[in-house]
């Protein structure tokens, strides 16, 4: 049974894929990561969308999302649209260079969620490919560079973080706290543990004085996010396999595998 999407923001599921080049994740949507690419995102040519001030592009008979629209976009209910794919791009010029094999490739993509050839073109210059069912339920992203993997993690980690564990001012009002984004160095070291699939669970998250524990368990390759969240059921009942701690007197964040 599909959980509301309200649920999705206290358990992220990462499973990466190296040879192809991609990430499938649960629990990361798109306002977040547009957040934490904030100033460097380029025009996103819409796949599959239901947003309705996209710009139009006569050559692929595709609408795109110029950069200086994304914000605007990100703030839109894009968990509603059902399925959100886009590819993105430097400049509208390099759509209107797109063979018809290449705008077969980019359709396939959004339909099938699933590449014919590598997905990263050089007429395009594109970094991502973003593939969406229910934005934040099932996501499947393509990376040029991992490097835009960890930076994202990175940075979703921190704010879900505030989020879920808001302090209490003076007044007893929640307001949400900001942490220092994760050092990539330690999520590199987690790569085995995510090539495997794990989940970072925040509602798991124990909060003492000093710092807060998030505990991570390995969970396996999932494509049926209503499997993954099974077998995440079961396993947090059982011993987790590495935690991430953000100290709250340093502020900074230490790995601690079991």
């Amino acid at each position: 049974m599909k959980k509301h999407h309200q649920d999705i923001r206290d358990l992220i599921y990462l499973h990466l894929n190296q040879s192809d080049q991609y990430v499938l994740s649960y629990g990361i949507e798109f306002a977040e990561f547009a957040a934490a690419f904030s100033g460097s995102l380029n025009h996103l040519l819409l796949l599959k969308h239901r947003y309705d001030d996209a710009d139009f592009n006569m050559h692929t008979l595709l609408e795109y999302c110029p950069e200086e629209g994304i914000n605007k976009l990100a703030a839109d209910d894009v968990y509603g649209y059902g399925d959100f794919c886009w590819i993105d791009f430097l400049e509208e010029d390099v759509l209107n260079e797109l063979s018809g094999q290449e705008m077969a490739e980019l359709l396939y993509l959004g339909h099938h969620k699933q590449h014919l050839k590598t997905p990263f073109y050089n007429k395009l210059g594109n970094r991502f490919v973003y593939l969406a069912h229910d934005d934040g339920w099932f996501n499947k992203t393509y990376y040029r560079s991992f490097k835009d993997f960890f930076h994202l993690l990175s940075e979703v980690v921190s704010d879900k973080l505030g989020e879920i564990k808001p302090e209490k001012s003076l007044l007893g009002l929640r307001k949400k706290r900001t942490y220092t984004p994760v050092n990539k160095e330690i999520l590199l070291s987690l790569t085995p543990f995510i090539k495997e699939g794990i989940c970072i669970s925040f509602r798991d998250a124990d909060a003492q004085r000093t710092r807060i524990e998030i505990p991570i368990w390995v969970i396996g390759d999932y494509a049926n996010m209503d499997d993954m969240y099974e077998e995440y059921q079961y396993l947090r009942t059982k011993p987790y396999h590495a935690k991430i701690i953000f100290d709250k007197k340093t502020k900074e964040w230490k790995l601690n595998v079991v």
